[in-house]
C-alpha cells in the first residue's frame, strides 16, 4: 500500500484526544477512545503491509513479521520503561505495583496483569501508575501472535486464489464473537471488557476487514467511499464528547466511524488537506512515542508538582520533547536499520533485550526498601503496601492476598518469645488493614504471625455476584486455593494460638441499610448450589459457619477473635485509593492535592445504627463458645463523647479511603486490642 499521510493525521487526532482526556476527563469525556482509533488503524495498516509482501514458507513469513514488529515496538518501549521506572522509584516510596506493571509491559502482558489486579482504568489511583497505559500495547502484541497465523491458514499470506475471501469470512466470524463477548461481558466484568484481547479483537479486525473489502471491490463499500469525509469526522468528534456511561455504544460508534473515515477520505477534500498538513502528519509520525511518554509525564506530575493550569504548557512541551527524542534517536534509527544479517538474530536480540530489561526492573522492585526514593519516609502508601513494618518483616497485603506455593513460607512468622501464642489473620481486605496493629503486637510481645487474605471474600467463605465485576467464575477460581491455604494455616496452630477474623460484613449482609454502590448483590453459602438468597438468610448461614469454626477450634484449644465493623464514610469517590504518600509534603511536591486534606464527617448514632444488627448477631453467636470473643474498635476510632465521626483526627488520617484503616488508625486500635487479649489471658505481658 502506498504511504497515506492522512492516516498519520488520524493518528494525531487519536493521540491528541487521549492526551486531552488524560489531562482532565471532563475536557473530553470519551477521549480515551482514541486508543480504539489506533486499534482500527493498526488492523488496517498491518493487513495492507502484508498484502503485497512475497513469502514462500511459514517460517520466513513469521520471521519477517515479528522482526518488523520487534524493531518497531521494542526499542522505544525499553527506553521509556527503564527511564520511567527510575523516576517513579525516586518519587514513589513503594512502587511495587508500577514495577510489576512495567515488567509485564516488557513481556506484552500488562493488560492481563492489570486485569488480575482488578484495576479500574478510570479511578484516581490508576493515574498514579505510570505504566497503566501500556495495556493497549499488550492487546496489540497478543493480537500479533494470532493474526499472522490466520493470514497463513487462510492462504492470504501465500497469495492463494480465494485466500482473501477465506480470510475475510474467518476474521468476520472472529469479530462477531469478539464483539458479542465485549457487549455481554461489559455489564458483568468491565475490567475484562476493557483490558483483555479477546474482547478487543473485533476493533483491530475492523481495520483488516476494511482493507480486504476495499481490495476486493466490495460494492456497498464503493458507494460509502463517495460520502464526504467530513461526516464521519464530525461523528467521531461528537462521540468523543459523550459521557463515560455510554462506553459500549460509544466504542462501537468510534470503530465504525473510524472505518468509514478511512474508506471515504480522499484527495481534494478539505478533510484530506487538514489531515495532511505537515505539523499534523508529524504528530502522527511520533504518535507511538508520544503515547508512551505522555502518560509517564502526567503520572509523575501527579506524584510531584501536580497538574494545574500553569503547569500544562510545560507538561505538553516535555511530552513533545521526549517523544521527539524517542522518535528521532531511538525509534526511527533502530526501525530502519538492519540489526543482523539473519532475522532470527534480530528476533533473539529483541527478546533478550526485553527479558534483560524485565530482570532489571524486577531487581529494582525486589528490595523491601526503595533505596532510590528521594523523599522523606511517609506513614504508609496504600492498602497493598500496608505491612507489619513494626515487626521488621515484609509481610504485606500484596504478598499474602495471592496464593502461591510460597505463600505459607512468606506469610508466616514463628513467635520470637516462645511463651506467646501465634495469631493467624483471615478475611478480606478489611483484615489487611490490621497489619500495622499486628506488627506492633509482635514488636512488643513477640507473638507469632500468619496472614492469609482474599480481597473481596469474607471468611468463612461466601459466594456473591454483583454488577461491578464480582462473579461466580472468579469466586470459584479463588475459592479452592483459598480453602486449601486456610486449612494449611489452621493446621499449623497449636493449643493457645489465636485465629483473628475480620471482613467488611456490612458489604455482604447489610447493603440495603448502608446504600452501597454495589447493587443487585446476591449471596449464598459457599457449599450450597448457586441459587440467590436474601441478605438476612445469607447472614444466618454465615453465622452457622462461624459457629462451626469456633467449635472446631475449641476442640483443639485454639481461640477465636472476630473484629466488629469499623466506621465507614461516604467520602469523595475521587479520593478512593489515593495513596497516603501523596499527602506528604516533599521538596518536589510543594502543593498537596485537595483530596489529602478533605475531612469526612458522619453522625455517630447513624453509623452505629447501621452496624448494630451485625454486632448483636455476632455477640449472640460468639457467646456460645468459651474460646471465642468479639472485639469492637468502634469507640476508639469514634469516641463515645462525640456526636460525629471524622476520618481525620488531630491532623492524622485514620482511614486510607472510606472504610480501610490507615497505619495511624490501625495503631490507634493496637493498645485496646492488646489489653483485650491480656484480660482474657490469651496474651502474656511482654518480658521486662
Amino acid at each position: 500500500m502506498p504511504y497515506r499521510a492522512e492516516i498519520d493525521g488520524l493518528r494525531a487526532l487519536a493521540v491528541g484526544a487521549v492526551i486531552l482526556n488524560h489531562f482532565n476527563h471532563a475536557l473530553l469525556p470519551s477521549g480515551y477512545l482514541g486508543v480504539d482509533i489506533f486499534f482500527v488503524i493498526s488492523g488496517y495498516v498491518i493487513t495492507a503491509s502484508l498484502a503485497g509482501r512475497p513469502t514462500t514458507t511459514l517460517r520466513s513469513f513469521l520471521g519477517g513479521f515479528y522482526e518488523r514488529r520487534i524493531q518497531r515496538l521494542v526499542p522505544a518501549l525499553l527506553v521509556f520503561v527503564l527511564i520511567t521506572t527510575l523516576f517513579s522509584c525516586a518519587v514513589n516510596p513503594k512502587p511495587l505495583l508500577p514495577i510489576r506493571t512495567a515488567a509485564t509491559a516488557l513481556l506484552g502482558a500488562s493488560n492481563v496483569y492489570l486485569y488480575k489486579q482488578s484495576t479500574d482504568y478510570f479511578a484516581q489511583s490508576t493515574e498514579l501508575n505510570p505504566f497503566t497505559h501500556t495495556w493497549s500495547l499488550g492487546v496489540e502484541e497478543q493480537f500479533y501472535l494470532l493474526f499472522p497465523l490466520l493470514l497463513w491458514a487462510s492462504g492470504f499470506a501465500q497469495h492463494n486464489p480465494g485466500g482473501a475471501r477465506r480470510l475475510f469470512w474467518l476474521i468476520s466470524l472472529g469479530s462477531l464473537l469478539s464483539l458479542a463477548g465485549f457487549v455481554l461481558i461489559h455489564a458483568h466484568d468491565q475490567s475484562a471488557a476493557y483490558f483483555l484481547m479477546p474482547f478487543r479483537f473485533w476493533e483491530l479486525a475492523a481495520g483488516c476487514l476494511l482493507f480486504l473489502a476495499q481490495r476486493n471491490g466490495f460494492a456497498p463499500l464503493q458507494r460509502l467511499a463517495g460520502l464526504p469525509p467530513l461526516a464521519p469526522l464530525l461523528g467521531l468528534l461528537a462521540v468523543l464528547t459523550l459521557p463515560l456511561t455510554t462506553a459500549v455504544p460509544a466504542t462501537v460508534a468510534v470503530v465504525l466511524l473510524t472505518s468509514l473515515w478511512l474508506c471515504c477520505v480522499r484527495r481534494g477534500t478539505l478533510v484530506h488537506h487538514l489531515f495532511t498538513l505537515r505539523p499534523v502528519v508529524y504528530v502522527g509520525l511520533i504518535s507511538y512515542s508520544l503515547y508512551l511518554w505522555h502518560w509517564g509525564v502526567l503520572s509523575l506530575s501527579r506524584w510531584t508538582v501536580g497538574i494545574h493550569w500553569w503547569t500544562v504548557p510545560w507538561q505538553l512541551a516535555l511530552m513533545l520533547l521526549l517523544a521527539m527524542l524517542s522518535y528521532h534517536c531511538c525509534e526511527t534509527p533502530l526501525r530502519r536499520r538492519r540489526w543482523w544479517p539473519r532475522r532470527r538474530l534480530t528476533i533473539a536480540t529483541g527478546v533478550a533485550a526485553s527479558l534483560a530489561a524485565t530482570a532489571a526492573v524486577l531487581a529494582i522492585g525486589r528490595n523491601s526498601v526503595n533505596s532510590l526514593y528521594l523523599g522523606s519516609n511517609p506513614e504508609d502508601s496504600n492498602l497493598d503496601e500496608l505491612s507489619m513494618s513494626a515487626a521488621g518483616t515484609s509481610i504485606s497485603h500484596s504478598h499474602c492476598s495471592s496464593f502461591t506455593a510460597t505463600t505459607l513460607q512468606h506469610c508466616w512468622l514463628e513467635p520470637s518469645d516462645p511463651r506467646q501464642p501465634r495469631l493467624v489473620l483471615l478475611g478480606d481486605s478489611h483484615s489487611s488493614h490490621y497489619y500495622p496493629l499486628l506488627g506492633q503486637l509482635r514488636a512488643r510481645h513477640g507473638i507469632g504471625l500468619g496472614a492469609f487474605v482474599t480481597s473481596g471474600q469474607a471468611f468463612p467463605a461466601i459466594r456473591f455476584t454483583d454488577n461491578r465485576g464480582g462473579s461466580r467464575e472468579r469466586w470459584l477460581q479463588q475459592d479452592l486455593q483459598a480453602r486449601q491455604f486456610h486449612a494449611a494455616a489452621l493446621h499449623r496452630l497449636r493449643p493457645g494460638d489465636i485465629v483473628m477474623v475480620s471482613s467488611r460484613l456490612e458489604y455482604y449482609f447489610l447493603r440495603n441499610r448502608i446504600n452501597l454502590e454495589h447493587q443487585g448483590l446476591q449471596l449464598q453459602l459457599a457449599d450450597a448450589d448457586w441459587q440467590p438468597i436474601d441478605e438476612a438468610t445469607a447472614l444466618r448461614a454465615w453465622l452457622l459457619q462461624l459457629d462451626r469454626l469456633a467449635g472446631d477450634l475449641a476442640v483443639r484449644g485454639i481461640r477465636l477473635v472476630v473484629m466488629a465493623p469499623t466506621p465507614a464514610f461516604r467520602g469523595d469517590p475521587a479520593a478512593r485509593g489515593l495513596p497516603m504518600a501523596l499527602c506528604t509534603r516533599e521538596w518536589y511536591r510543594p502543593q498537596l492535592s485537595r483530596l489529602c486534606t478533605q475531612v469526612y464527617e458522619e453522625s455517630r448514632p447513624w453509623l452505629l445504627q447501621r452496624v448494630q444488627p451485625l454486632k448483636q448477631a455476632l455477640q449472640q453467636h460468639l457467646a456460645r463458645h468459651a474460646n471465642a470473643a468479639l472485639h469492637d474498635p468502634f469507640d476508639r476510632l469514634c469516641p463515645p463523647d462525640s456526636s460525629s465521626c471524622r476520618n481525620v483526627v488531630q491532623g492524622r488520617r485514620l482511614f486510607l479511603d472510606d472504610d480501610h484503616l490507615s497505619q495511624s488508625g490501625s495503631l490507634l486500635v493496637a493498645g485496646d486490642f492488646a489489653r483485650f487479649l491480656q484480660q482474657r489471658g490469651w496474651l502474656l505481658p511482654p518480658r521486662p
